[in-house]
């Protein structure tokens, strides 16, 4: 039971942080109420940091000598932090607000920024990983 216990925990902490995080961000970069830039740029920063931490996941024995990634760094960083960082009910909610103000531009450049550039993020942060453990 006490190891269930920590694992809420672990998400608990990551998922504050994230939170902070993702607020930050949004009050940082959200300048224009037309475009959900602090969202947008939140998801797509998230993607980048998962497909980083699926790589180090993938392949962990480049992250310690027995081969493993404790279970408690995927529940921080992976589960908690990049699970509040990243919002898929917000981006819906702002694209339905763009939809219902009949922006369709805005609508359709959110939805396939988010789309297409989370997929490109995610693999690019895959990618820089996999690089860096080429040359060390």
């Amino acid at each position: 039971m006490r190891g269930i216990l920590w694992s809420y925990f672990f998400v608990a902490v990551g998922g504050a942080l994230g939170a902070m995080a993702r607020f930050a961000m949004n009050v940082f970069l959200q300048r224009d109420v037309a475009f959900p830039w602090g969202t947008l740029g939140a998801n797509l920063l998230g993607c980048l940091v998962m497909g980083m931490l699926a790589h180090l996941i993938a392949h962990s024995s480049w992250f310690n000598e027995a081969g493993i990634i404790p279970d408690q760094y995927r529940l921080l960083f992976a589960i908690g932090f990049c699970g509040s960082f990243t919002t898929l009910s917000t981006m819906v909610m702002e694209l339905n607000t763009m939809l219902q103000r009949n922006e369709l531009f805005y609508s359709f450049t959110y939805l396939f920024s988010t789309l297409v550039g989370g997929f490109a993020c995610f693999y690019l942060g895959f990618a820089i990983v996999r690089s860096l453990r080429a040359t060390l």
